[in-house]
């Protein structure tokens, strides 16, 4: 995995700083984006370069919140880019609306650091064009 890029999006700076710190730890060669805002995501995925591999969305936003932000990406031509969930939440009904919405991954936010490294670390491992993921495969538990 080389030259990846990844975008992310996030309304708490603190979480975008975290996340960042985060994917300067991986081995692989990374190229991530961060975005305060949906309409900031959108406005960089429609207007490229770059293309992200991966998407990692928050939820809770002011505005466009990530429920919005996924049904836009969904029925745009952009369809096919992976989109993790990246929420505090690990409520089941959230969880299954993203999974219906066509999220790829569930992951709720850890708390300690290397726990967040291996949640980015395990959905940069999965082989996306292959995975359809079920109601087991769909979370990522740290």
């Amino acid at each position: 995995m080389t030259d990846l890029k990844i975008f992310y999006t996030d309304d708490d700076e603190d979480d975008l700083s975290i996340f960042a710190d985060a994917i300067a730890l991986l081995p692989e060669k990374i190229q991530l984006k961060t975005y305060n805002g949906g309409d900031k995501l959108l406005s960089a995925i429609y207007n490229p370069p770059p293309t992200p591999h991966i998407i990692f969305l928050d939820l809770n936003m002011p505005g466009k919140n990530g429920f919005d932000i996924l049904t836009e990406i969904r029925n745009s031509d952009k369809k096919d880019i992976p989109v993790v969930i990246f929420s505090t939440s690990n409520e089941p009904g959230i969880i299954e609306k993203c999974r219906s919405l066509g999220a790829n991954l569930f992951i709720t936010k850890p708390v300690e650091m290397k726990d967040i490294v291996k949640s980015i670390e395990h959905a940069l491992q999965i082989n996306w064009a292959e995975f359809v993921p079920d109601t087991k495969s769909f979370v990522y538990k740290s």
